[in-house]
């Protein structure tokens, strides 16, 4: 298993995050709950049709209320043993036929014992959720988001678990080879000294939140090629203030979106002018909640990310 701080066989980066079963601290707490927001964004706002799970299911019943790891158990083969997913999933299709049985901060334990689980996917923080299926008898699988590592992990774990142990490590392994193309497709180029922004006030720049020098997102600017301007700050996340961002003097700005907004990504940056990235307009937005939701998609998310930074890399 890679542990904290080793490097990742065949990637080129090494793992700042924790693993799957780790404990919850305030920065994983925060973190988790910036993601929890994003996806809201994500989340169907019109009312869904009654889902059932399937009729019938070979090996252990799964009930995720992690999207990350649900996308994880359909790309390990489990799909057909998930009879439960959060309010959140959106991928694979087949999550839209599952019952819904809410998610970080509003999980529905009624719900959640009435579809007879074997196994429920929670997140590290949500203790009290988990004390209430320790006394139903129902086994746990606990994650927390880390780096691009805990995900290698986790899809070799959640594969053992649900009696997919080689279609997991497989998994694992698609995933690695698709990071270490990336990285070498932009091997050799400047590495601009780039903003990973994956939220911020609409319209302004207040409330910026930034990737931090830990966890999977910004592990992913450095396989697409770029050096994190808060690469020193050893947090998943920083809310960073104006004076800050001008201090820090970014190259290029990268805004992460779940969903679709009105274009508006440069004009509030103008209130920074003399922001490097500002000054020259390097300012991107990429959409999409493969960049929230670290899973089998994280390859993509890379590519996405290398593609703006390097579009060179890619003619």
């Amino acid at each position: 298993m890679t542990g904290i701080g080793k490097r990742v066989p065949g990637t080129g980066y090494r793992v700042r995050g924790t693993g799957y079963g780790a404990h919850v601290g305030t920065t994983g707490a925060i973190f988790s709950l910036a993601i929890a927001c994003l996806l809201m964004f994500v989340a169907a706002c019109s009312p869904r049709e009654e889902a059932k799970p399937p009729a019938a299911v070979q090996g252990p019943r799964v009930v995720s209320l992690v999207p990350s790891v649900t996308e994880m158990l359909f790309a390990v083969g489990a799909g057909p043993q998930v009879v439960g997913v959060s309010s959140f999933d959106k991928f694979p299709a087949e999550v839209a036929t599952r019952p819904r049985v809410g998610a970080l901060l509003d999980p529905d334990v009624e719900r959640i014992l009435s579809l007879k689980p074997d196994l429920v996917v929670t997140y590290a923080s949500q203790s009290a959720l988990r004390e209430q299926l320790a006394k139903a008898g129902i086994a746990v699988f606990e994650y927390q988001h880390g780096g691009i590592g805990a995900t290698l992990e986790t899809f070799e774990a959640i594969g053992a678990r649900t009696g997919h142990e080689a279609e997991g490590r497989q998994a694992a392994e698609v995933l690695r080879a698709q990071l270490i193309g990336v990285r070498q497709r932009v091997e050799g180029a400047p590495r601009p000294r780039t903003l990973l922004v994956f939220g911020r006030e609409p319209g302004a720049v207040r409330n910026v939140w930034v990737s931090g020098g830990r966890g999977f997102l910004h592990e992913l600017l450095d396989v697409a090629g770029a050096d994190n301007v808060f690469a020193d700050v050893d947090r998943e996340n920083v809310q960073a203030s104006s004076e800050l961002l001008l201090a820090r003097a970014p190259d290029v700005i990268v805004e992460l979106r779940a969903e679709a907004r009105a274009p508006e990504v440069t004009s509030p940056w103008l209130a920074l002018p003399s922001i490097p990235a500002v000054r020259a307009n390097r300012i991107h937005a990429l959409q999409g909640d493969q960049f929230v939701v670290p899973g089998p998609r994280l390859g993509q998310a890379a590519e996405l990310l290398a593609r703006a930074l390097h579009p060179e890399a890619f003619k």
